[in-house]
């Protein structure tokens, strides 16, 4: 977990877009869920009581939730098949 190269390609940090500006480390996401479920609304709020909750819907309906390897829970207006897709696109260009 604390792989000094985790997130980088050749030397360079690779990010994606999860809306409006707002970029995250693409080799840090271990997950990207749809936030409808009892289990993920139960993840979004024990990582706001926790401190560990990044709101990046500008106020905007959340329509993917993205977890890292740090612990940090991500919310996006951005949908899941989008930033999976952006996910894969950003990975897939570094191998």
């Amino acid at each position: 977990m604390n792989d000094p190269d985790r997130g980088r390609l050749s030397g360079r940090a690779v990010f994606i877009n999860v809306g409006f500006g707002n970029l995250v480390a693409a080799r840090r996401i271990v997950a990207v869920i749809d936030p409808g479920s009892s289990p993920v609304r139960r993840l979004r709020d024990e990582a706001r009581q926790k401190g560990n909750l990044l709101d990046a819907t500008q106020g905007r309906r959340t329509r993917a939730v993205l977890v890292t390897d740090g612990g940090q829970v991500i919310l996006s207006a951005v949908a899941v098949s989008t930033v999976g897709a952006r996910l894969e696109a950003a990975l897939g260009a570094g191998t």
